[in-house]
């Protein structure tokens, strides 16, 4: 249970906090509070989303997160400066960038093809300091691609770096900086439509927790991109991917499970097992997603990035134990803590109607969904652990 892991990813240093509440009158989520009394400030760990805008405004250091503090990232950004031979650096919200960081469309006409990508839960936790010590070190344009502020995930994210880079760049301009230096790009996440696969079976309309999709008679449905939230409820539904979810295509997740089958059998052939597959809402966890090699956060665990509960494909899980997988485990937000929570009952419907079709298949044991949360550092290894234990103590699979 996540109540029983201590160890916090937020912290507040008594000894540095001023008492200024800058933390409290930023806070999306009321999760900061002062008591009148004892003038203590005091952070609600269980409202916590681990955002980070209340540390990115704080003057003076008080808050400490356990993920992208200022240092950490500037060392990266040295790295990939000499690894990538480039100056560019693209700062993108998770709400706005696919997983594998290609956003190319929206940078061609900067003439920007080779950059640093940094993705992060949202933009509105990057401090000024970080945008000027990446100045510092050499970097020559940074561009932020966020989501627009009636899409942020956090509430306040984006509009509270949207004024943070506004202030910025009055400051280069006056000290001498081109116009170019540091801008900001809206790129929100939205559902992509190819009406030539369409059939008209409306199933996406009826399934859209935004009304974001709306018929038309005696023609395919439109989609209204300033309703639509990208949780990609939709393209779940449709029986022939006429719809998808930009960055999350059914195509590339389908094309990643089908390609590991030969990773699989060559650990097999090793002895390494169980061998398992985590399918993890971007929002439930955030250091196994940044920190995987190829996929792999551990010699026998492979994780895709899904951006929601709704984004949890059956068929994709099925697809997984075929291809040699011996668990799969989904590991998803609480349905407090859902940043798409409109949805929510579909995606509970759709794990009902998948674990019916595992029982059929004696796979039912093989499969869990666990609620996560990034604000518990460890939480994520924890429940891989205890899902790896569980699948070992079960019989070998015989077929697949």
């Amino acid at each position: 249970m996540l109540s029983e892991i201590k160890i916090a990813a937020i912290k507040l240093n008594e000894d540095h906090c001023s008492k200024c509440l800058i933390c409290y009158s930023v806070c999306p989520f009321e999760a900061i509070s002062l008591d009148t009394e004892t003038r203590e400030v005091r952070i609600d760990i269980e409202k916590c989303q681990l955002c980070g805008i209340c540390a990115s405004v704080c003057p003076s250091s008080a808050i400490e997160l356990g993920y992208y503090d200022d240092r950490s990232l500037i060392d990266y950004v040295k790295g990939q400066m000499e690894a990538l031979e480039t100056k560019d650096l693209v700062v993108m919200c998770r709400g706005s960038s696919p997983p594998s960081c290609q956003i190319l469309d929206v940078l061609k006409e900067r003439n920007v093809k080779v950059f640093i990508p940094l993705r992060v839960p949202c933009v509105g936790r990057m401090t000024a300091e970080f945008y000027l010590q990446a100045l510092r070190i050499g970097i020559s344009k940074i561009i932020v691609v966020q989501c627009d502020p009636d899409f942020c995930r956090f509430k306040k994210g984006s509009a509270i770096n949207l004024r943070k880079v506004l202030a910025l760049q009055v400051l280069l301009k006056q000290l001498g900086y081109g116009n170019d230096k540091l801008t900001i790009i809206k790129n929100p996440l939205k559902a992509v439509y190819e009406t030539e696969k369409c059939v008209g079976c409306d199933k996406c309309e009826f399934v859209c927790p935004y009304d974001a999709i709306e018929v038309q008679p005696l023609a395919t449905p439109q989609i209204n991109l300033e309703a639509c939230k990208g949780c990609g409820a939709c393209a779940l539904v449709c029986p022939h991917l006429a719809i998808q979810l930009k960055g999350f295509e059914y195509e590339l997740s389908s094309q990643a499970i089908e390609g590991y089958k030969a990773k699989v059998d060559e650990l097999r052939a090793k002895g390494i097992s169980p061998l398992v597959l985590v399918f993890c809402c971007q929002w439930a966890e955030f250091s196994a997603l940044d920190h995987s090699t190829d996929s792999f956060v551990r010699e026998n665990a492979v994780i895709i990035e899904i951006p929601c509960f709704d984004g949890l494909d059956p068929v994709q899980v099925l697809e997984a134990f075929r291809s040699g997988f011996d668990g799969v485990l989904a590991v998803v937000c609480s349905e407090e803590d859902c940043k798409l929570r409109e949805g929510r009952e579909t995606a509970e419907r759709n794990v009902s109607a998948l674990k019916q079709v595992l029982g059929k298949l004696n796979l039912a044991g093989r499969f869990e969904v666990c609620v996560a949360s990034p604000r518990y550092l460890g939480t994520f290894d924890s429940m891989l652990e205890s899902f790896t234990a569980k699948i070992s103590s079960l019989p070998k699979m015989t077929t697949r």
